[in-house]
């Protein structure tokens, strides 16, 4: 794990608080895709808001009986000034946060729990909202392979201010290239309630990042919440968020800041991310 960058995703139609994820991804190919490709391929995939976590997954796990540290912070400068729903964390002025911690089972599965995710609301009030476990199955070795695909779980349990739903998850597909300098990544994410097939909520991820050396990364992250498989929400009701992210370091003893802006009603139009990483 050289490079990580991890993101947050609102939650739509159904989080009061957005959450996402993103690691960095190595593409070794014979060619480069122009700037004008990695813009549009970014646009055509969508982007999500912010919450505990801001981050596109890209299959690197702790190495075999390792333990990793994340630490996710993120602020809401200018933000929703209404919750998504009665009684839900207002995002404005907002700090949301969780760490992370991942171990490294097999050079395949990675287990990984959050605990406890906490909010600093705009009025100064600390808020404890919940906490989640994960269990990540990824190709072998993906940080040295050209094409790279990982699948996870994520199981939550929420307080009420978080979410209206006491249980939730998350299936999240990885699929990525190395090519050369650059890591193209796509997440595309279904959030569940437990409820139902029609009622998954489509939230996509995406990442490009360059590689300016083995410790120093510059990407663009796109986040996207379009709602209901049954039914997706007006244009107006996504969530579209666009980050700008600088990685330093590693996952070992690494740090990753973003800087996002959302382009529709249900974003905020300011956020700003901070990843710590530590192995232990």
């Amino acid at each position: 794990m050289d490079v990580w960058s991890r993101f947050v995703a609102p939650p739509g139609l159904h989080d009061g608080v957005p959450s996402a994820r993103v690691r960095v991804v190595r593409l070794r190919l014979d060619f480069v895709p122009p700037p004008l490709t990695i813009v549009l391929l970014l646009a055509a995939v969508g982007a999500r808001a912010q919450t505990d976590e801001i981050q596109v997954y890209d299959a690197e796990i702790a190495d075999v009986g390792q333990w990793n540290l994340t630490w996710h912070d993120n602020y809401t400068p200018d933000g929703r000034t209404q919750p998504d729903y009665p009684g839900g964390v207002v995002p404005n002025h907002a700090l949301n946060g969780v760490p992370e911690f991942a171990y490294g089972v097999t050079p395949w599965w990675e287990l990984g729990a959050y605990l406890p995710i906490y909010t600093l609301t705009g009025d100064g009030r600390l808020e404890l909202d919940g906490a989640k476990l994960r269990t990540l199955f990824v190709v072998p070795h993906a940080r040295d392979r050209t094409f790279f695909y990982g699948l996870n779980f994520e199981f939550s349990y929420n307080r009420a201010q978080w979410d209206p739903r006491r249980f939730s998850g998350e299936i999240r597909p990885i699929v990525g290239v190395h090519l050369g300098p650059w890591d193209l990544i796509l997440n595309p994410i279904l959030d569940t309630g437990y409820d139902g097939f029609a009622k998954l909520d489509f939230a996509p991820e995406a990442r490009v990042a360059y590689n300016v050396s083995e410790k120093l990364a510059f990407a663009v992250e796109h986040y996207a919440d379009f709602g209901q498989l049954r039914h997706f929400a007006g244009s107006d009701a996504q969530s579209q968020t666009l980050f700008a992210v600088v990685d330093a370091g590693g996952s070992a003893h690494g740090i990753e800041f973003g800087i996002g802006h959302g382009f529709t009603r249900a974003s905020d139009a300011l956020v700003l991310k901070l990843m710590i990483m530590h192995d232990f």
